[in-house]
């Protein structure tokens, strides 16, 4: 199936993504120990050399998230996420031609990322912890990623739940100020699923399309993909990431954001090779 549609261009740091074009990568650098995988880039050296790496193969933009947000998560006290994160991305942006956005929640931990240089918001509250942070996407000129959270809500059908969180999340954005064309949306594999909805979104996100607005999942390595693999380890979910994400892009992922991105890059190209056609 075909999933290419018209959608507004969005600039985002330098770089333009044009939506329908290809699948575009994002990079995950967790600088959070409690993570639950690949937490080890507390140290801003080890955190530059990823991102180098992740550009290396292929990363469009990077995303630097400084508290774990794995189920059963504990808080970090903002000046201590913060602490972690901007350093990070204020050398990321100095030293690598690449996007860089923080993933937080927090409206103090986002100011400090963007006045390190922070070209991208990815709130997995999608402003409705917070809506102080679409006011910043506003103040600071920044894109942002709004997520549906399912957690602490009460389960209807998966789809028409992700449709009502992200559209609430939407009118947060526009009553900031913020234009509807500079938001991309996540539907929140992971965040308070059962394991099947989670597939069930997988399956369906092609229905989300009538948002009119680019999409990104986020699967890689999540517990779902472990249970369906017999109850795999993290380190053990990398083919079921891929299938996971070649399904995605079949049904209208614009960006998907990995850990894995020499792997996930070849999964993109081939599966938009197939989707949206090739050469």
């Amino acid at each position: 199936m075909n999933t290419t549609r018209k959608l507004a261009s969005l600039t985002i740091g330098s770089r333009e993504f044009v939506w329908g074009e290809r699948t575009y990568l994002m990079g995950v650098i967790n600088v959070s120990p409690e993570s639950f995988w690949n937490g080890k880039y507390g140290d801003e050296d080890a955190a530059l050399e990823r991102g180098r790496t992740l550009v290396e193969e292929g990363a469009d933009v990077l995303d630097i998230g400084g508290q774990s947000t794995r189920p059963g998560y504990d808080e970090v006290p903002p000046q201590e996420e913060a602490e972690r994160v901007a350093p990070v991305i204020e050398r990321l942006v100095s030293e690598l031609d690449v996007p860089v956005g923080v993933d937080t929640y927090k409206a103090s931990v986002a100011k400090a990322a963007l006045e390190a240089g922070a070209h991208l918001l990815n709130d997995i509250w999608g402003f409705r912890r917070e809506s102080a942070m679409a006011a910043l996407a506003v103040e600071y000129d920044v894109p942002a990623v709004i997520m549906h959270n399912q957690r602490d809500r009460e389960f209807h059908d998966v789809i028409d739940d992700v449709r009502a969180g992200l559209t609430a999340s939407i009118a947060i954005a526009e009553e900031a100020g913020l234009a509807r064309e500079r938001l991309i949306i996540d539907p929140g594999f992971g965040f308070g699923w059962k394991p099947e909805q989670n597939l069930e979104m997988v399956r369906r996100l092609a229905e989300l399309r009538d948002l009119g607005l680019p999409l990104l999942i986020a699967t890689s390595r999540k517990s779902t993909i472990g249970m369906v693999l017999d109850d795999a380890p993290p380190e053990e979910r990398l083919h079921g990431t891929s299938a996971s994400m070649a399904l995605a892009i079949a049904n209208g992922a614009d960006m998907i954001r990995v850990h894995d991105m020499a792997e996930m890059r070849d999964v993109a190209r081939v599966a938009d090779a197939i989707v949206r056609g090739w050469p």
